[in-house]
């Protein structure tokens, strides 16, 4: 989950997430699926929008971030993100169900 940066209306960070921040992110090594979901009612929201990450693994995740791209997306984000903000999680999905 992800909080804009003091400085940034929820549109301007909204422009730049799924903008050139998403472009760069999109060239992460061995990154299988990338998915970003914004809040209906932004103003009623701790959160200016949620970010989904798909591996193989932890070591995946792990290299992807020890790239230079990895670098590259987080240096980008540090401009705009409060990485301070925002919990981040690490798990192992289970899919009950997937009708696709």
């Amino acid at each position: 989950m992800v909080v804009r940066a003091d400085g940034y209306t929820h549109e301007e960070f909204v422009e730049r997430w799924m903008g050139p921040h998403a472009d760069i992110a999109k060239e992460l090594p061995g990154l299988q699926k990338y998915s970003t979901s914004l809040p209906t009612d932004p103003e009623r929201s701790e959160y200016d929008g949620i970010v989904e990450l798909y591996f193989e693994d932890m070591g995946a995740l792990k290299a992807a971030f020890d790239s230079e791209t990895g670098e590259r997306v987080n240096a980008d984000a540090a401009e705009f993100i409060d990485m301070e903000q925002g919990p981040t999680l690490y798990v192992e999905e289970t899919v009950q169900l997937d009708r696709s």
